[in-house]
């Protein structure tokens, strides 16, 4: 019994830090989803609170499996956990049966799962959470209370301090299409043979003040001119491919022209502002974006700024700002996935994604070179570096403290 329940402490404890990780590097996304379900559940009133509550999520869950991983306060560990899965096992059955968002968001954009596969996974982990409870009592203390507080206040710390990295400049892994190195066009094309979406569609026809449904499949009165068409409606039935690009798109907000292709194709840099919400975005930073504009008409490369607000207030947003690039109409949901920022600076050459700064970190025009893939690449190392030394602290740290529980059994 003591193996199969330090087999659940470590599954449990290995679950819920990977959770907890994956989403607290990329909190806006975690708001995000918050916002979709107080939408989809008429609690718009707390969207307010959506980044309150990610952070706080984010970090429960991360703290808790590193508190049952390395056996701190296990009894309130194990509390902790029951409680959790009590509250969201339950929840998960419901969004399974209403599907009111495709995906439940609890792995982030790491790893998706569909609602049903959410609830299932929770089936188990409750099963788990609940064996760990029962015994709980049994698992001796390795430390005294003050030391196991102590580190637990430092991991919370930490894993703060990682989501607030993450929302003040970028997150430190993007796991979503458009990371690094993604070949935009590449990433909206369907692969031959995968499925498409299965729809039924039903025709509705009028005689003699009556209106009949009639199956698409089955023989509809076209050669009858006694029946009056009236509505086609189709609904779907069964979820094809949907490749993991599959809502950009460019429109000038002046002319309405798609440039989509134009700018993916593009063989020189082309930089995107993406300010999903003009009236939330930085000032400054739209402002700033100004001279990187002027930079690229200077040496040829296209500069454009993504937004998904409405005309009055990008002319309204231009007048007050004097800004001189032009702007596109794109979907707000895409803006989102594509930088974690409002506004945020993406590069690209020939349709591949090269480089993405926050508006924190974007490049001063005076700065830069007419060759902007170096400048690039020492944007990116200085990244890497950045990322290299968080995780070998990290590391070392929880080497350190797994050689020093091994060490008290």
């Amino acid at each position: 019994m003591k193996i199969l329940v330090d087999i659940a402490r470590i599954l449990l404890g290995a679950v819920f830090i990977f959770s907890g990780f994956v989403k607290g590097v990329d909190p806006l996304g975690s708001t995000y989803k918050f916002v979709d379900y107080f939408t989809a559940f008429h609690l718009t009133f707390l969207s307010p609170l959506a980044f309150t509550l990610a952070l706080l999520q984010n970090a429960a869950e991360t703290l808790i499996g590193i508190a049952l991983l390395f056996r701190l306060r296990t009894n309130t560990a194990a509390w902790a956990v029951l409680l959790f899965m009590a509250f969201y096992t339950p929840l998960t059955f419901i969004i399974a049966m209403t599907n009111p968002v495709t995906d439940c968001g609890c792995f982030g954009d790491a790893l998706i799962l569909t609602n049903w596969q959410t609830f299932f996974k929770n089936i188990v982990l409750m099963a788990l959470a609940v064996l760990v409870f029962v015994r709980r009592k049994k698992f001796a203390p390795v430390y005294s209370p003050l030391t196991e507080w102590i580190c637990i206040a430092a991991f919370a710390v930490a894993v703060v301090g990682i989501s607030i990295h993450g929302y003040r400049h970028l997150p430190l892994f993007d796991f979503r299409p458009y990371s690094i190195g993604s070949d935009i066009a590449q990433g909206m094309i369907v692969p031959e043979g995968m499925p498409a979406d299965e729809f039924v569609t039903t025709l509705f026809y009028e005689k003699d003040g009556v209106v009949k449904e009639f199956p698409e499949q089955h023989d509809y009165p076209w050669n009858d001119p006694t029946w009056v068409w009236k509505d086609t409606k189709s609904v779907l039935v069964k979820k094809g491919y949907e490749p993991p690009i599959h809502d950009f798109s460019l429109v000038t907000a002046a002319t309405g022209e798609d440039i989509t292709d134009a700018v993916l194709s593009n063989e020189g840099y082309t930089f995107l502002l993406v300010a999903y919400r003009l009236d939330e975005a930085n000032q400054q930073a739209l402002k700033q974006a100004d001279t990187l504009a002027q930079f690229c008409r200077d040496n040829g490369y296209g500069f454009y700024c993504l937004t998904s607000s409405l005309q009055d207030e990008i002319d309204e947003i231009k007048t007050a700002l004097g800004l001189s690039y032009d702007f596109c109409l794109t979907d707000g949901i895409a803006l989102k996935t594509i930088i974690r920022a409002n506004p945020g600076l993406v590069l690209l050459e020939k349709g591949t994604v090269i480089d993405k700064w926050h508006f924190y970190d974007m490049p001063n025009a005076k700065e830069l070179t007419p060759n902007l893939l170096s400048c690039a690449l020492q944007h990116r190392a200085n990244v890497s570096d950045s990322r290299l030394l968080y995780l070998l602290l990290s590391l070392f740290a929880l080497a350190a403290f797994a050689f020093f529980d091994y060490r008290k059994k």
